[in-house]
């Protein structure tokens, strides 16, 4: 017999999803309405100012993609790319690679500018494929590698993709809310997010920003966008063009309406927190982990200066079992973290402190956690000593 399916209360401090704040998921239970009733084209209009301030942005077109993260990133490269095009993917990790997959999806080619996996993308680099390849439209990389646990320097890339003439896409999934982010002064034309990542949000939508440039692109296309769904022409019909909740609304796809209630409250819980201070609050915990990792004697992947405080990748200690740790995680304490992906898989473990993850409660029972479990694998580390380093940064 079949039951209703009850999930079990884990911590999630893997890369995603994270843990959802209560408030949100009382949110998602609110009464279901339509798509295009006006209260709830009025609570879309509240969105797309929510996001300009998440973003830091002013640019109009400035919506949630009814899709994961994933969907952001092809509605990026679908609407800006046509057949023939030249793009250029700084690859660090795995979604520079899936950068590449989109790309030639639309007939682009696409030109890989490699580094290493655990460093940041090398501007030199960049400018040295921009000046082999004069045809490029695009350049694409990501901000916060969650294969990794990388951060780019983006506004030095986005300025060399524009010092050659080039439209930047930046994937933004992992840093958006929890690391600085500033569209417009780092004048990124087109830029995609996660809500399953710091915005403590549930997975299903991918906010989006876009600049007058890029739209000007979109707008003057010689093909068609390949796809339908996540045409931005027709897109912007419905998510209103000229803004106001007064706005004519053309009917383009059945909102999730309840996952938009979500993505409202996270994004005003950002707004009450200030933007700022959760960029802190993510370094803050981060800071704490690190000093109770390395005191046990774990190491990072990862170099300070290029480290994203909401993604920490760990080297596994010698002799132990990657899956064994995290399986007994799971069961001893309801605790996820992350594998490794890629070249890193089982070596590395990727820590997230998220969102509503990135807490004081959360990072402390991770090190105790990681500290028995290690313990009962003879891991040779410091043992008893993780706790302490934590709670003694906390206290400073």
């Amino acid at each position: 017999m079949t039951l209703s399916f009850h999930p079990p209360q884990r911590t999630l401090m893997g890369p995603g999803p994270s843990d959802v704040n209560p408030r949100i998921l009382e949110a998602m239970a609110r009464p279901t309405i339509g798509h295009l009733d006006p209260m709830f084209v009025a609570m879309m209009d509240e969105i797309k100012i929510l996001l300009h301030s998440a973003f830091q942005t002013k640019n109009e077109l400035t919506i949630p993609v009814s899709a994961p993260g994933s969907a952001g990133m092809e509605t990026c490269f679908v609407n800006l790319l046509e057949i023939g095009d030249t793009v250029i993917i700084c690859q660090n990790g795995v979604f520079g690679g899936r950068m590449k997959e989109n790309a030639e999806r639309c007939g682009a080619k696409a030109v890989m500018v490699q580094d290493t996996w655990g460093t940041a993308c090398d501007p030199q680099k960049l400018e040295d494929a921009l000046r082999q390849h004069p045809e490029a439209k695009v350049v694409a990389f990501v901000h916060a590698e969650t294969s990794t646990g990388v951060s780019s320097d983006v506004k030095t890339l986005v300025k060399l993709a524009h010092q050659y003439d080039c439209l930047a896409i930046v994937d933004a999934v992992t840093s958006l809310g929890g690391t600085e982010l500033r569209v417009d002064d780092w004048e990124i034309d087109a830029v995609y997010a996660g809500t399953q990542k710091c915005l403590s949000c549930t997975p299903g939508l991918s906010p989006i920003s876009l600049s007058a440039r890029a739209i000007d692109v979109i707008t003057n296309r010689k093909s068609p966008v390949q796809s339908w769904f996540l045409d931005l022409n027709l897109v912007m019909g419905y998510w209103g063009s000229s803004g106001g909740s007064g706005s004519k609304r053309a009917y383009h796809h059945t909102a999730p309406v309840n996952a938009l209630y979500a993505l409202h409250e996270s994004l005003l819980m950002l707004k009450e927190e200030g933007l700022e201070q959760a960029w802190a609050r993510h370094a803050l915990h981060h800071h704490a982990l690190k000093a109770g990792i390395e005191a046990m004697g774990l190491s990072f992947v990862v170099a300070e200066n290029e480290r994203l405080p909401q993604l920490n990748a760990i080297h596994i200690p010698a002799g132990i079992d990657d899956a064994a740790l995290r399986t007994t995680l799971l069961n001893d304490y309801n605790l996820e973290i992350g594998a490794g992906l890629g070249p890193m898989a089982g070596n590395v473990w990727r820590i997230g402190l998220m969102g509503y993850a990135a807490r004081k409660d959360n990072v402390l029972l991770c090190l105790s956690a990681l500290d028995d479990v290690l313990s009962r694998m003879h891991a040779p580390i410091n043992h008893g000593v993780a706790i302490a380093a934590a709670t003694a940064f906390y206290a400073q």
